[in-house]
C-alpha cells in the first residue's frame, strides 16, 4: 500500500471509478489529512461558541467530546466506503435516489460547501492581510488563488498539503496551549461547574454537526486506497484524525473564550494570535492560520466540484470529466465563493453563515439513508457501472429514497435553531438545536423498514467496471468482488 511514484502529480480522474492499477496511498494519509483539516481557526471558533453561548468549561469539554465521537462515527462510516467502491461519495447516492434523483441532495450540499468556502476565505483573508500588511480584500484574493491551484492539482497534492498542515498545526497548537496555560488558571476554570441540559446539548450539537458536515465528501479522499484496504482501519484512520484534530482545536477555543472576558467574539483571529505576543511569532501564527484553512477550503472546493460534476454527469449518462472542464468548474466555484467573501466580509456574512448551517438539515437525512442502505440493505453490493445509466438497475428516480429524504427534512424543521430559521419546538427545549439527532435517527429507521420491504433488486456481489488494459483474470476478479 505504499505510494505509487509513477502516479501523476496532476489528478487524471474526476468523479469516475478509480481502477485498481491506479490505487495508491497509505491509511496514515487519511489520518493526517483529516487532522490537518480540523486543526484550524474555524474549529477553534466553533468550540468557543459552547462557552460564549452560556456553557461552563468543564461540561462544554465533555459535551464537545461526545459530539465528536457521535459525528465522527457517522463521518468515518462514509470514509470506509471509498476503497470498496473507488468512487466519490455523492455518486453512490444514485443507488438510493436514482441517477437523476441524486441531484436533489447534491444541489444543497453544493450550496453548503460554497458557503463554508466563503466563510473560511474571509478568516484566511484576515490572517494574510495581517501577515503581508495588505487589506483583507487583497488577502482574500491571494488565498483564493492558492485554493484554485491546489484544487486543480487534485488528490495527491491535497494529501500532501494535509500532511504539512497537520505538522504545522500540531506545532502551532502546542505553542498556543502552552501560552494559554501560562496565562490562566485552568484548574479554577474546570472547578466552575453549572450543568444545564441546554448548554450541554448545545456543545454536543456543535461538535456532532461539525463532524457530520464532512459526510458528503469524505470518501472522495479514501477512494484511491487499494480495494483490499480494511474498512475498519479506514474507519479508524479517518475518524481518529478528524475527531482528535477537531477536539484539540475546540478545547483551545473553549479555554480562549473562557479567559477572554468577552473579547473573543468578533475578534477571533486577532485574539488567538494575541496570545503569543507580537513580532515574528505572531507572523508565524498568522501563516499557520492561513495554511490551516488551505486544507479545509480545498476540501470544500474539491467537494463542490465533485458535486457539480456528479449532477451534470447524471444527465449526460457518463462519468468522465476532462481536465479543461475540471478547471472551469473549479474557477466557477472558487470565484463565486471569493465574490461572496469580498461582498460579505463586513456585512451579511454572519447571516449567510446561518443560512449555510440551516442547510445542514438537508443532508443529515441523506447521510442516514446512504449509511443504512450501504451497510444494512445492499451490504456493499453495488452495481457500479449502472450508476451512470439512467435506464439501468437504479433508474432515473427512486421514489422510496426521495420520499424518506423529504420526510427526514420536514421532521427536523420544528427542532432547527438558527438565525435564518427557528422551529416552534426549540424554545421548549431550552433553545437547543437537536435537529441533527432527529434527522439521523428517524429517516434511518424509516428507510430500513421500508427498504426491507420495497427495495429494488440487489446484486449478488459488488459489480465493478471492467478495467481497460487489465488481464482477463483481473477483470474476472473485479466482477466477482
Amino acid at each position: 500500500m505504499a505510494a505509487n511514484d509513477t502516479t501523476p502529480l496532476i489528478e487524471r480522474r474526476s468523479i469516475d471509478y478509480i481502477p485498481e492499477a491506479e490505487r495508491h496511498g497509505r491509511l496514515f494519509s487519511q489520518f493526517t489529512l483529516w487532522m490537518g483539516a480540523n486543526l484550524q481557526i474555524t474549529a477553534i471558533v466553533t468550540g468557543a461558541l459552547a462557552v460564549v453561548l452560556g456553557g461552563d468549561v468543564f461540561w462544554s469539554l465533555i459535551g464537545l467530546l461526545i459530539g465528536q465521537l457521535i459525528g465522527g462515527g457517522v463521518m468515518a462510516l462514509h470514509a470506509a466506503q471509498g476503497p470498496k467502491l473507488g468512487l466519490p461519495q455523492m455518486i453512490s447516492s444514485r443507488v438510493q435516489f436514482g441517477v437523476y434523483g441524486a441531484a436533489i441532495p447534491i444541489v444543497l450540499v453544493c450550496l453548503m460547501y460554497l458557503g463554508f468556502t466563503a466563510t473560511g476565505t474571509v478568516l484566511s483573508g484576515q490572517a494574510l492581510g495581517q501577515l503581508f500588511g495588505v487589506s483583507d480584500s487583497v488577502g482574500i484574493l491571494i488565498f483564493a488563488s492558492v485554493i484554485v491551484l491546489v484544487t486543480v492539482l487534485g488528490y495527491r497534492v491535497i494529501h500532501f498539503i494535509g500532511r504539512v498542515a497537520s505538522l504545522i498545526g500540531v506545532v502551532a497548537f502546542v505553542y498556543l496551549f502552552s501560552r494559554l496555560m501560562s496565562q490562566t488558571d485552568v484548574g479554577a476554570l474546570l472547578q466552575i461547574r453549572h450543568f444545564s441540559w441546554s448548554s450541554f446539548l448545545l456543545a454536543v450539537s456543535l461538535a456532532a454537526s461539525w463532524q457530520i458536515a464532512f459526510g458528503p465528501y469524505v470518501a472522495d479522499y479514501s477512494r484511491y486506497l487499494p480495494s483490499r484496504t480494511s474498512s475498519v482501519k479506514t474507519f479508524l484512520a479517518a475518524g481518529a484524525g478528524s475527531v482528535i484534530g477537531a477536539q484539540v482545536a475546540m478545547v483551545l477555543g473553549v479555554f480562549a473564550a473562557a479567559m477572554s472576558n468577552g473579547q473573543f467574539a468578533g475578534h477571533e483571529v486577532a485574539y488567538i494570535v494575541g496570545l503569543s505576543g507580537t513580532g515574528a511569532t505572531a507572523a508565524l501564527l498568522y501563516f499557520s492560520i492561513a495554511f490551516g484553512k488551505v486544507t479545509i477550503s480545498t476540501l470544500n472546493s474539491y467537494g463542490s466540484f465533485m458535486c457539480i460534476a456528479t449532477i451534470i454527469s447524471g444527465f449526460r449518462g457518463r462519468l468522465e470529466v476532462t481536465r479543461l472542464q475540471r478547471l472551469v468548474f473549479v474557477l466557477m466555484i472558487v470565484g463565486t465563493a471569493t465574490l461572496i467573501a469580498l461582498l460579505g466580509q463586513h456585512s451579511f456574512l454572519g447571516a449567510f453563515k446561518s443560512f449555510i448551517l440551516f442547510l445542514l438539515a438537508f443532508f443529515t437525512p441523506w447521510s442516514a439513508i446512504n449509511l443504512v442502505d450501504y451497510y444494512c440493505i445492499t451490504r456493499e453490493r453495488y452495481d457500479v457501472p449502472a450508476l451512470a445509466d439512467p435506464n439501468g438497475r437504479y433508474g432515473r428516480w427512486n421514489l422510496l429514497g426521495i420520499s424518506v429524504y423529504v420526510f427526514g427534512v420536514l421532521v427536523q424543521l420544528p427542532f432547527i435553531s438558527t438565525k435564518f430559521y427557528t422551529g416552534p419546538l426549540v424554545a421548549a427545549l431550552g433553545d437547543v438545536d437537536i435537529s441533527w439527532i432527529i434527522g439521523l435517527v428517524l429517516p434511518a429507521a424509516l428507510y430500513y423498514v421500508c427498504a426491507k420491504k420495497w427495495h429494488g433488486t440487489v446484486p449478488d456481489h459488488l459489480i465493478l467496471p471492467k478495467e481497460q488494459g487489465a488481464s482477463p483474470i483481473t477483470n474476472e476478479l473485479a466482477a466477482q468482488a
